[in-house]
């Protein structure tokens, strides 16, 4: 599956409007190559640029729930000095005060800070033991629930994660 410019730009646009501190990049994203389920992309230029692996979920429970644009990304700001930094997009808004769980295997993530329709982990030692998981793993889901109290569950496969990450790391220092 490739994604579309338009709807990672959609996702970008979507976790950078709620991250407070995350100026949007003037440039839209740009696809560096693609492992598998993850693809590579870097958006604006010098100081500002910002580089993120991205996956689609292959599977959304309930399917029968109204949502805009899923995904789960892994992100770098060179010039905030953030590395691998892992974030969700629901697709909807998230109930406040509630957490995203993600799971791999029997280990599971908390992401403690949600807002609208984008969650993020409290601290950067919890984000490096997700990513760890993440290249182990073979399979993730993400939990949460909306801001009318549907609880969803999205499937992510981790094929080509580890590729994703090296490619992220190289392009975005």
């Amino acid at each position: 599956m490739r994604l579309s410019p338009w709807v990672l730009g959609v996702a970008f646009l979507s976790l950078t409007s709620v991250c407070a501190d995350a100026a949007p990049a003037a440039d839209g994203p740009k696809l560096l190559d693609s492992f598998k389920n993850w693809f590579v992309y870097s958006a604006g230029k010098g100081a500002e640029r910002t580089c993120f692996a991205v996956s689609m979920p292959t599977e959304t429970i309930p399917t029968n729930v109204k949502r805009d644009t899923v995904s789960f990304l892994i992100s770098s700001w060179p010039a905030q000095k953030k590395k691998n930094e892992p974030s969700i997009v629901a697709g909807y808004p998230y109930k406040p005060m509630s957490t995203a769980v993600v799971q791999i295997g029997s280990d599971k993530f908390e992401f403690g800070r949600v807002m609208n329709d984008g969650a993020w982990m409290e601290t950067p030692a919890d984000e490096q033991k997700l990513i760890a998981a993440m290249k182990r793993g073979s399979q993730m889901s993400v939990t949460g629930t909306s801001a009318r109290g549907t609880l969803t569950r999205d499937n992510y496969s981790l094929a080509g994660i580890s590729a994703a990450l090296e490619k992220l790391d190289a392009s975005c220092k």
